[in-house]
């Protein structure tokens, strides 16, 4: 099955041109070390409308996959994980459980992250830490499950 993926990077900083966006990158690199096709990617600004126009626009290109970047820590701009929920048709919380495990044996800070995946329309929405390192990271702990995930969606009736 072949998996198109999306890459969002979610940073004020990034987004202002304040710093280069290194997160996206790495993700893309990650994904296609998967084996899987990188459809699109775009950068956006901490803010809960660009992360959900920036989600919906990648589905609407074909994506099925999409991992975002940033926005998960308790910062008061991070605001990624509410804005998902706010169009999510439903939450998947092993993932973002297995995430914050696996983490927690790198860094105690992984306590912090609040890492989540949701379905939103047919697709799997990933969120994963902004850090280059991290993001990749957590990809890696959770990749095996991905492939049945997107499996089962694609099979499921349109209005489930």
């Amino acid at each position: 099955m072949q998996i198109d993926v999306g890459v969002i990077t979610i940073s004020d900083r990034a987004a202002r041109g304040q710093y280069d966006d290194l997160s996206g990158p790495a993700l893309r690199e990650a994904a296609r070390g998967q084996g899987w096709r990188v459809a699109a990617e775009a950068l956006v600004a901490d803010e809960k409308g660009e992360i959900q126009r920036a989600i919906r626009e990648q589905i609407s290109q074909g994506c099925h996959l999409i991992l975002t970047t940033g926005g998960t820590g308790v910062a008061p701009r991070d605001v990624t994980p509410e804005a998902i929920r706010e169009i999510a048709r439903r939450e998947l919380p092993g993932f973002g459980e297995v995430m914050r495990m696996e983490s927690l044996k790198i860094t105690r800070n992984a306590i912090l992250s609040r890492n989540l995946a949701a379905v939103v329309e047919q697709s799997l929405v990933i969120c994963l830490p902004g850090k280059p390192g991290g993001a990749v990271e957590c990809l890696g702990f959770v990749a095996g499950a991905i492939p049945h995930c997107l499996e089962v969606l694609r099979e499921a009736p349109t209005g489930c």
